[in-house]
């Protein structure tokens, strides 16, 4: 989780790459995204190496902007994945 926006080209950049290179362990994906400059919620779901994403709808007033990346999986490596997930905030 983090309060601070993402940057969407770094953000996008590395869960391809995640995906890509631990897919077979990932069972499940699934994240509400704040992306820095962005009024709208990004939504992303995966399983395995299959991913979509998008625009989902405006923020409302009473949400707080927090972005939540959830992995389900076989022996994920928990550390690199937060790692990388803090390292696409703005």
């Amino acid at each position: 989780m983090s309060d601070r926006p993402l940057i969407a080209e770094k953000f996008l950049n590395w869960i391809s790459d995640v995906i890509q290179r631990l897919g077979p362990d990932i069972l499940r994906t699934k994240g509400v995204l704040a992306m820095r400059g962005d009024d709208d919620r990004f939504v992303i779901q995966a399983v395995h190496m299959l991913m979509e994403g998008g625009h989902q709808r405006p923020w409302k007033d009473t949400e707080q902007r927090q972005s939540r990346l959830v992995f389900i999986g076989r022996n994920l490596p928990k550390d690199v994945l937060r790692e990388g997930f803090e390292a696409c905030r703005a």
